[in-house]
């Protein structure tokens, strides 16, 4: 935790444009959210960054992670057993008096959140659907549709995303996971962060795992 007088550090609360929409959210230290952002019943970690024209929804974001612009995570699921996909069948409220919104659907939608680990990359345009889990270290490619679960530390892009390389060998990102360095206090953090900039990966964990 870091000393609220310590002149290291920016002042650590949440920075949210003042045309953004956040509405149920819970929002961690140095949380950044850009323009005309929407955001519904989520929860995003420590450092984690939206930049603008970006939505969410039913969603648990992890530490340090990075969505890019026009990215749209947990996007709406419509009901196609119903005779009508159209929103007059869950949300009639908005068209007719007396009739609410179909709380069953809407409960359906809440149990299918995403969740997106640590130190996750989205990037512009991404899609992610209903219900999918990305874990940490993940790389999500500029537009994919992500449909099913994304590994930790795998490079996933395309229509629909698929894993096309892992960003590291398979001890190395194993070894990442067990430092869990997104956990780290704000202190060693700092100390940390040249290192992050110029040691090879290999070196920075050797150096770090202690």
């Amino acid at each position: 935790m870091a000393d609220a007088d310590d002149l290291r550090f920016q002042p650590s609360g949440p920075r949210v444009h003042s045309t953004a929409e956040l509405k149920g959210c819970k929002l961690g230290r140095y949380v950044a959210v850009g323009e005309r952002t929407v955001l519904r019943e989520v929860a995003v970690g420590d450092f984690s960054y939206f930049e603008r024209h970006a939505e969410a929804i039913y969603t648990d974001i992890g530490k340090f992670c990075s969505i890019a612009a026009n990215t749209r995570i947990n996007a709406l699921e419509h009901p196609l057993e119903r005779p009508t996909t159209h929103k007059a069948s869950y949300r009639p409220n908005e068209y007719f008096r007396y009739l609410g919104v179909d709380q069953e659907f809407r409960e359906r939608r809440r149990q299918k959140r995403v969740t997106i680990g640590h130190d996750v990359w989205i990037g512009h345009g991404a899609v992610i659907l209903p219900g999918v889990r990305i874990g940490n270290g993940a790389v999500i490619g500029a537009n994919a549709v992500v449909t099913r679960d994304v590994p930790a530390y795998t490079i996933a892009a395309g229509v629909p995303a698929r894993a096309m390389r892992p960003r590291f060998p398979e001890e190395v990102a194993a070894r990442l996971e067990r430092m869990a360095w997104w956990d780290w206090p704000f202190d060693r953090l700092f100390e940390a962060i040249p290192d992050m900039q110029k040691l090879e990966i290999e070196q920075f964990i050797e150096k770090w795992s202690g």
